[in-house]
């Protein structure tokens, strides 16, 4: 990995940390609303393409209806958007992760201090315990999942009985990057907020801004046009590698069901051993062929290969998961998902 990538994957913020969104204006309208109605429904889905805001905007909700906790105060009937001031106190507590009333469930460390590839049971039961208690903070407490589609089963059928039975002043912000893949009992408790893809100058002023990078940066500007909306994409691609590696696993897709072994070999090789950015790339360039797949032609002539596609998507998120938290060899993985889409497409 070159040292601009490495530099510019450690220096970008945490969405806590972030104050700003960029080109999700009605969205975030949406919530505004809501919330100024003094009706908010309790559970929110907020879906869309990784990279594009959910978790930032998730935050942002967090900390308005954390800081202004009455929706018919003037603050809160006269603001025009989400945003809270930086030096506030909640914003500040919120991004150190010490605020009282905000819980957040994402993957954790296991005991070995490697990644986990799901949120779990355990860790989704501290909603019994975070909702329950009368000593943390007065008012609204929050709860963001990001993301709703790391729970396990177990994990997910605990939090739909809080969502089946929610507290008073509760509010929850579910992230999803696939939201046709969560449970339809979690997906009927929940609004529904899709967020779209954000237009290249956005991306362009969003990972500026979550970065110490210019914004007139020639690279910047390259990787967020092939980003396709994505400002997390756009990060990734910074360098140039990453942005080869796209490239390279495009063309090998492009010629399925037929592969070329020395192509694949060479493929492996691109990936490295613990290069995280390159296999993050790779499966992010296998994402963007299967969408392109199932948007295009007679989706009910194509049903059964839809299927397929689908069930070996499922197959391969697990693997390259799997590979990244345990380190594993990355030229197994590209054979194996080649050989899965082979078959897939015959």
């Amino acid at each position: 990995m070159s040292a601009r990538k490495v530099e510019q994957e450690s220096a970008a913020r945490h969405p806590r940390e972030t104050p700003d969104l960029f080109g999700q204006r009605e969205a975030e309208t949406a919530l505004l609303d809501a919330y100024r109605s003094g009706r908010i429904p309790h559970a929110w889905l907020i879906g869309g393409a990784q990279g594009i805001g959910k978790a930032t905007l998730a935050y942002r909700m967090a900390r308005f209806v954390l800081a202004f906790r009455n929706p018919k105060s003037s603050q809160v009937q006269q603001a025009p958007t989400l945003r809270v001031d930086p030096a506030d106190p909640v914003a500040r507590q919120v991004a150190a992760g010490a605020h009282g009333g905000l819980l957040v469930l994402e993957r954790g460390l296991n005991d070995r201090g490697v990644m986990r590839t799901v949120i779990t049971v355990d860790e989704t039961r501290e909603t019994i315990s975070f909702f329950g208690s009368t000593a943390a903070v007065d008012g609204w407490r929050v709860c963001i999942v990001d993301t709703v589609d790391e729970l396990n089963p177990n994990a997910a059928n605990a939090l739909l009985k809080i969502l089946e039975e929610p507290p008073q002043q509760s509010l929850f912000l579910l992230v999803s990057h696939a939201p046709s893949r969560v449970l339809p009992t979690i997906l009927s408790r929940c609004r529904k907020l899709l967020l779209r893809p954000l237009e290249t100058d956005d991306v362009v002023r969003a990972a500026a801004a979550a970065t110490d990078i210019d914004a007139d940066d020639p690279a910047l500007a390259e990787a967020a046009a092939a980003s396709e909306g994505s400002v997390g994409r756009a990060l990734s691609l910074l360098g140039g590698d990453a942005l080869k590696l796209q490239q390279r696993t495009a063309a090998l897709l492009a010629t399925l069901p037929s592969v070329d072994p020395r192509e694949l070999h060479a493929l492996g090789e691109a990936l490295g051993t613990s290069d995280r950015v390159a296999l993050a790339a790779f499966i992010d360039g296998i994402d963007r062929w299967m969408s392109e797949r199932m948007r295009t032609g007679d989706a009910n002539a194509n049903l059964p290969r839809l299927a397929r596609l689908a069930e070996v998507w499922e197959k391969i998120v697990r693997a390259a998961r799997d590979t990244e938290a345990y380190n594993l060899e990355r030229k197994p993985l590209v054979f194996s998902v080649f050989s899965m889409l082979a078959d897939a497409t015959r």
